[in-house]
């Protein structure tokens, strides 16, 4: 069989999971080389049952991988295989990468530089607002968004980084044919056109209780960092901290009113030593370090403080530039210079790299040109 299609038939076996997946890999090397072992060989794998073994030895999963292929391709569905290079960086390097991740829309290298946002379900007003603000800001320096797609802060920071202009992926804990919860049909579109749906599980996936912890360890899998924003003490979204430090990864959370069950687990957090965020800018200066050192050492440019070629009053006008959006006017009162001048400052700038227009002339820093 070809290798696709071996792939899509071993994720197909009844039983196999990741880390058996990945035993049988190690063991030998390719999907297509296991469908040809001796039952004696794969009777040798620990943790595999006699059940998958069966499956494995009929001609079944192979059919079932062909009808798949083609439901996969009509839906506009790619599957990506760990081990190769449209596979996500960070997440191939978890201790348990999912071996396929079905993709709809389109994963791109900048998408390395991603945030995690978990949180409540039952977000409170405040918790929504607060969790959209931050992710349009975000958005607004570059900053891929990854969260679940769940209501509440997860379906937030899909609309904060939409409405900042920037890029978001949604992991889900269904088949990428199951849309769950069902409202959210249209934002679901919407992330496919401008970023992307992932999934390790096979179509027709229902959404169960069981499949969030697995789903969680790609959101924070495929990102730097993971913000928490309204949490009890039990919530899940506590796990996927756990799981993000495990993994490496720096947490994040927002606080929130004293005394609220749902910023109780926020606020362990942050006495455990997760990072207290009130603005995109608290993240950024956090993983900006990281992201340096990964450019430095693939040799593309660097910070703007490394760079001398601005002359004094582009210097001036990037000081001025912020975290938060600024009107051209804004900016040429602070400078106390004129219009005309102050759009040609920010038009050497932009083709720099350096600033990035929104609608509307507001303008605000870029990190990297």
């Amino acid at each position: 069989m070809d290798g696709e299609i071996g792939w899509l038939a071993l994720s197909l076996a009844p039983g196999i999971g990741g880390r058996n997946f990945h035993r049988l890999l190690r063991r030998f090397g390719s999907p297509d080389r296991v469908f040809t072992a001796r039952r004696s060989e794969l009777e040798e794998i620990r943790g595999l049952k006699s059940t998958t073994i069966d499956a494995i030895k009929s001609s079944l999963l192979r059919e079932a991988a062909e009808k798949e292929k083609i439901r996969l391709h009509s839906l506009g569905i790619e599957i990506i295989q760990w081990g190769t290079d449209k596979y996500p960086n960070y997440l191939a390097n978890i201790s348990d990468p999912p071996p396929l991740l079905y993709l709809r829309g389109k994963l791109l290298p900048e998408d390395e530089r991603a945030v995690a946002v978990v949180g409540s379900r039952q977000a409170s007003a405040y918790g929504l607002s607060v969790c959209k603000k931050i992710c349009q800001e975000l958005a607004w320096h570059g900053w891929t968004v990854v969260s679940g797609m769940a209501r509440g802060i997860d379906s937030a920071a899909h609309r904060g980084a939409l409405g900042g202009g920037g890029r978001t992926l949604a992991v889900w804990g269904t088949g990428l044919d199951v849309v769950y919860p069902k409202e959210n049909l249209t934002l679901s579109k919407e992330i496919a056109s401008s970023g992307a749906i992932v999934s390790e599980f096979p179509l027709g996936t229902p959404p169960e209780p069981g499949n969030l912890p697995v789903r969680n360890r790609i959101i924070s899998g495929l990102s730097l960092g993971v913000m928490v924003v309204e949490a009890t003490v039990r919530s899940g979204s506590l796990i996927t901290a756990r799981m993000a430090l495990d993994q490496g990864r720096q947490v994040f959370a927002v606080p929130g009113p004293v005394g609220r069950p749902t910023v109780e687990g926020s606020h362990r957090l942050i006495k455990e030593g997760a990072k207290l965020v009130e603005s995109a800018e608290d993240i950024i200066e956090e993983l900006i370090p990281m992201v340096d050192r990964k450019l430095h050492k693939e040799g593309k440019s660097m910070p703007i403080g490394e760079q001398p070629e601005l002359n004094e009053k582009e210097r001036q006008l990037w000081e001025v530039l912020g975290m938060d959006p600024l009107h051209i006017d804004a900016i040429a009162r602070a400078l106390n210079l004129a219009l005309a001048e102050t759009a040609e400052l920010l038009l050497r700038l932009e083709i720099k790299g350096l600033v990035k227009q929104l609608p509307g002339t507001f303008f605000v820093r870029e990190f990297y040109n």
